[in-house]
């Protein structure tokens, strides 16, 4: 099964309006989890991302939200933040529980209706629908408003979507320890296209349907832009969760959420952009009281984390399905 919630501690939940083409996703950690962010695009939408760094005090956090709606999706994270509350799940203050909540957020106005955005009550009914098991994947949550290729203007971007992939790494060869496992969850709506790191071959990005070929830089086996971007500042993103169970510090957990973007620029082309607001999570949910000796090295689980990004994102594209004046990539 590769769907991110085989990581112990995790539950995935998703809201989406169908007809207005948005929704979120949320990662919930009620046992809490260790974090830390990389924020590599220069178009970002984002909340609690500073105190994710290691020098500031919380160690735990709650929750990440992913999001349509641009920065009024953001408002998706209070309806988190009421729900885990009423859980009696956050950080412990004399004057009662705050939940630490991130969020980050895809620009999706520009497929559907832009007057409707993930509010907080779209994130607390994603809460409610949160649980430890497979969820699907492509217009789903996050996913539902996602489009990828947008390098040529929207009329010839495809659908993109949400994608998740585990890998298991192996600690302790021929022994009888379990598998470490590091999982992530992608909302792919870039403004690149989308790359099999594997084959090199193209899997979705700019399509001129009139000629039924990929027009994008990812068409051109070099990669040199031949389109003209359009002047649509910020209007794409792609957003992630990585997770392990391995025990990971604050800072290991930012190293790996670094290393895990390369996951990102080995399938989109370009990623990282100016138009892009790239924004990858990584949460540790190990305790080491339970954990014993689940310490693995951070170079390899960013570069493991890497791989299941990549590997996330091709599955994020070819699980979506078609929508109104936007194709997926199943329906060419």
């Amino acid at each position: 099964m590769h769907d991110i919630t085989r990581i112990r501690g995790l539950l995935v939940g998703h809201a989406q309006d169908e007809a207005a083409l948005t929704g979120c996703t949320v990662v919930l950690t009620p046992g809490g989890a260790v974090a830390g962010v990389d924020v590599r695009g220069s178009a970002p939408g984002t909340r609690e991302t500073d105190l994710m760094r290691p020098c500031n005090q919380v160690e735990r956090i709650q929750g990440v939200v992913l999001a349509g709606g641009s920065a009024y999706g953001l408002d998706a994270a209070s309806g988190v933040m009421k729900f885990l509350e009423e859980e009696g799940v956050g950080f412990s203050t004399p004057f009662g529980i705050v939940p630490i909540v991130g969020a980050a957020v895809i620009f999706d106005l520009g497929i559907g209706d832009p007057k409707v955005r993930p509010d907080a009550a779209m994130g607390y009914a994603a809460c409610r629908a949160a649980y430890s098991g497979p969820k699907g994947e492509g217009n789903i949550g996050a996913g539902a408003g996602a489009t990828v290729g947008k390098i040529g203007g929207q009329e010839y971007a495809m659908k993109g979507g949400l994608g998740t992939y585990v890998a298991e790494l192996q600690v302790d060869p021929g022994g009888e320890a379990e598998p470490v496992l590091v999982g992530a969850l992608v909302v792919v709506n870039s403004l690149g296209d989308v790359i099999n790191p594997w084959s090199g071959q193209i899997v979705a990005g700019a399509y001129d349907r009139s000629s039924k070929t990929f027009i994008g830089p990812g068409a051109s086996r070099n990669h040199v832009n031949t389109v003209q971007v359009p002047d649509r500042l910020g209007t794409n993103t792609t957003v992630a969760v990585v997770a392990t169970d391995a025990v990971l510090d604050k800072e290991g957990a930012n190293k790996v959420a670094q290393m895990a973007q390369n996951g990102l620029a080995r399938a989109i082309v370009p990623a990282h952009t100016m138009y892009d607001g790239d924004t990858v999570f990584c949460l540790s949910t190990a305790e080491k009281c339970l954990s014993g000796d689940r310490a693995a090295d951070i170079t390899t689980i960013g570069s493991v984390a890497a791989q299941a990004l990549a590997a996330a994102v091709v599955r994020a594209v070819r699980a979506a399905s078609s929508v109104p004046g936007c194709l997926a990539v199943n329906d060419i």
